[in-house]
């Protein structure tokens, strides 16, 4: 009476049934097999689901909602803390908070973002602050702003067993440098730049790659020219794979 309740899968689709089994652990190489078995048909696998956490409540709840991957990003500088950037958050406080959002996830995928001038010093620096998010933060891989410039600081992160995601096009921890939150990739020269920094960060060993504020066009060709996973987080309708923002779906927006 108080089992499992079970769901008929019959004449359902391949991702709908997907979504009625029992939920495992999401890790790496899952997250890389979903990339490679491919999505829009009837018979492929759902996308894959990214979404901001930063406390234990949210955690259980979009664990138990089906999200495959709980980003502890940095933006909790700007939608926790209220600051105007993603700058002034340190390693410590992404620990804080993915302490947190680890023990409410029992299925997800749990990633740590590594806070500004955590890892651009040298690849040195990368490895021992990631060391420190997957030590004290409770993360099982982390994601870092960057393309070529910082394609040995994941190459390194990677042989140290260090899962990366990584991240191209806006990159909020140069928001300064950009001139604001402005969209990336326009131009033709800027859409190689940005194809460019993300077959850089595959090469050097990432498992997947955050695509943000970029044109529509550019997820899907980012896509089709590469192995690992990409993750719009642009209102691309068209995109596959997202990423999202818990404060935002939830309808809380800054006064």
């Amino acid at each position: 009476m108080y089992g499992p309740r079970k769901v008929s899968t019959a004449g359902a689709t391949a991702a709908e049934a997907d979504a009625s089994r029992p939920r495992v652990k999401v890790t790496v190489p899952a997250i890389r097999a979903r990339k490679s078995r491919g999505h829009g048909h009837a018979n492929e696998p759902r996308p894959i689901a990214m979404i901001t956490a930063y406390d234990f409540t949210m955690a259980r709840l979009l664990d138990e909602g089906g999200a495959d991957i709980l980003l502890v990003g940095d933006s909790l500088g700007m939608v926790v803390q209220g600051h105007d950037n993603t700058l002034a958050v340190t390693v410590e406080e992404i620990c804080y908070h993915g302490r947190a959002v680890a023990r409410g996830a029992r299925s997800a995928h749990v990633v740590g973002d590594m806070p500004f001038m955590s890892f651009q010093v040298s690849p040195a620096q990368a490895v021992e602050s990631a060391g420190k998010l997957m030590k004290e933060g409770g993360f099982e891989s982390v994601k870092l702003e960057g393309g070529l410039e910082y394609a040995e600081h994941v190459h390194r992160l990677v042989r140290a067993g260090i899962p990366v995601m990584g991240h191209v096009g806006l990159l909020p921890q140069s928001v300064h440098a950009m001139g604001g939150f402005k969209v990336q990739g326009k131009r033709e020269d800027d859409a190689r730049r940005v194809l460019a920094d993300a077959k850089a960060l595959e090469e050097a060993g990432a498992y997947a790659i955050v695509l943000e504020a970029i044109p529509p066009i550019s997820p899907r060709r980012s896509a089709s020219r590469s192995a690992c996973p990409p993750s719009a987080s642009a209102q691309d309708p068209a995109a596959t794979d997202r990423c999202s923002s818990a404060t935002t779906c939830s309808g809380c927006t800054a006064i």
